[in-house]
């Protein structure tokens, strides 16, 4: 494990160059932001049905075996 030390100047320096890393940053618009969230969202959703159907099925398949004993 790495030594920590407790430099004050090191951590001004790293915040700084955090900083200006921070401000070169292309960041998407307010719009985009929203559609993409709704995209995940969306497919996040489409997803769970989509396992959901599978389980419901899978189990109603196993029922339908176990019965049959």
């Amino acid at each position: 494990m790495a030594q920590q030390t407790s430099n004050p100047a090191l951590a001004k320096n790293w915040t700084a160059d955090l900083i200006e890393e921070l401000k070169r940053v292309t960041w998407p618009s307010r719009q985009d932001t929203i559609r993409l969230t709704a995209i995940v969202i969306t497919i996040s959703l489409l997803i769970g049905l989509y396992i959901g159907i599978i389980d419901i099925l899978l189990a109603k398949l196993l029922e339908l075996f176990t019965k049959v004993r």
